[in-house]
């Protein structure tokens, strides 16, 4: 039979992005270990709509399954929670006690403003890619898959920092609240296949000038990033992606 117990949550209300905001205290008596985290907000929502006191807490999320990257909360200062390589809907109660305290804010970035509540705008991520985070290709039939052979460590590395899935926990969790961890690994899954080299150093000048414009700042190899990123990707991307912005600067790359 599953354990219920009761938890105090520090949850941060905010109207909107020129309203202030704070960290409204509730109690729940009903938690469930199986229950994950959303879940457990889905609770609370249910007591604050049966209270009729305030509206329910807006907090941002999509598949539940740890893949699209919109749970992206603060748990007790550590983005997406206390469990590595985990996003906050795949964070279950049972890494919680009766009678804790959890606080819960969102991520906290000059380019990541607050929409309402524990929902950010992180559509910054969105114009990073827009401007280069693609392969042209001729109109048409797709090409055979094998057709272009790729080395397996090239496809696997390539593989790797494409499970980045933008969810933005590299910046809420930077000091800097830099975006390099998100944008290295977009290039460099892009930039490591024979598909994307045309494009490489254009892409490279276009994207990382573009995370700058939005107002992220830069890289102090802190590697928070890295510590926090729910996909496990590493502080190489970054690296990586500083090595091919220097080398299409030099070459006279312009956007």
């Amino acid at each position: 039979m599953a354990e219920e117990f009761s938890i105090h949550l520090k949850v941060w209300r905010q109207e909107g992005p020129d309203q202030p905001g704070k960290l409204v205290d509730y109690t729940l008596n009903n938690v469930n270990e199986h229950m994950s985290f959303l879940e457990m907000l889905d609770v609370l929502n249910e007591q604050i709509v049966a209270e009729g006191k305030e509206d329910p807490v807006e907090f941002d999320y999509d598949c539940r399954e740890g893949i699209c990257g919109s749970c992206n909360l603060v748990i007790n200062g550590r983005a997406h929670g206390p469990k590595a390589m985990t996003c906050t809907c795949q964070l279950h109660m049972r890494n919680y006690s009766d009678g804790d305290t959890i606080v819960v804010e969102p991520f906290r970035a000059k380019a990541f403003p607050v929409i309402k509540d524990l929902v950010v705008d992180r559509s910054a991520f969105d114009r990073i890619v827009e401007v280069g985070g693609y392969v042209s290709i001729k109109t048409g039939s797709a090409p055979d898959a094998n057709s272009i052979p790729i080395d397996k460590s090239v496809a696997d590395t390539a593989f790797d920092y494409a499970t980045c899935i933008g969810c933005g926990a590299c910046v809420a969790a930077c000091p800097n609240s830099s975006a390099s961890l998100f944008t290295g690994a977009k290039l460099a899954h892009l930039n490591r296949l024979p598909q994307g080299e045309p494009e490489r150093k254009k892409r490279t000048i276009a994207m990382v000038e573009q995370m700058e414009e939005e107002g992220f700042g830069d890289c102090s190899n802190y590697a928070e990033c890295e510590a926090v990123c729910p996909k496990g990707i590493s502080i190489s991307a970054i690296a990586e992606m500083r090595r091919n912005y220097m080398k299409a600067a030099l070459a006279g790359e312009e956007v």
